[in-house]
């Protein structure tokens, strides 16, 4: 931590320790889960390597993230939140909750595939039916469950789902958001649907803008 706001308020401490530019993102980043260096970069691709690497010296010093070895076979060294960063999951989701509102937020802009399934979660209204469905987006695979009030996310495919989505992360997000329909994105061949057709399209009436 190289500047401090000098002030006793606890939001001021909390700007100290997460406040500089890319440190609240590498936090975004992290909070589906370990990741490489090389997985930060490419999720953050505005951010230069040595910028990257002082956030995660800063972030470790600060007690938000710890860099650590994944078990065999994998062995590589990766960075996660601690069990105090991942205390930021409601921060994040709330600013982006908050952000996503913003007359001004560039929809054209590139948009990364952790931050839209994470605004499955800062967007959900309801869960009612509860459903299951596996999202694919390009090389990643995530099984999203819909119940009980809240949505659960793990990485890799999901078991016995009610509908499998393929598409983009762009058209991902513009459905969240409410701005097209899935019909739309898989008639103008950005989507295709496998399993229960109208489960598949009852997904985006469970998000706040949809």
């Amino acid at each position: 931590m190289t500047r401090t706001y000098d002030d006793g308020c606890g939001i001021a401490h909390a700007l100290d320790l997460v406040g500089e530019r890319w440190a609240l993102l590498v936090v975004r980043e992290l909070l589906l889960g370990p990741k490489r260096f090389t997985d930060l970069r490419a999720g953050l691709p505005g951010v230069s390597a040595n910028i990257l690497s002082q956030r995660l010296r800063e972030l470790e010093a600060a007690g938000v993230v710890e860099r650590t070895t994944l078990p065999p076979p994998a062995a590589v060294a990766v960075y996660a939140l601690t069990a105090r960063g991942a205390e930021l999951e409601p921060v994040v989701l709330a600013l982006g909750r908050w952000g996503v509102r913003s007359p001004t937020l560039p929809r054209d802009a590139p948009i990364g595939v952790d931050s839209v399934i994470l605004s499955l979660a800062a967007q959900l209204t309801h869960t009612d039916p509860p459903a299951g469905y596996e999202l694919r987006l390009g090389d990643y695979r995530f099984a999203v469950t819909l119940r009980d009030g809240r949505v659960e996310v793990l990485r890799g495919h999901a078991e016995h789902p009610d509908a499998v989505i393929t598409t983009t992360p762009r058209a991902l997000d513009a459905i969240v958001a409410g701005d097209r329909t899935l019909a739309e994105v898989v008639a103008a061949g950005e989507a295709s649907i496998d399993g229960d057709e109208r489960a598949a399209h009852r997904f985006g009436r469970y998000f706040a803008a949809a």
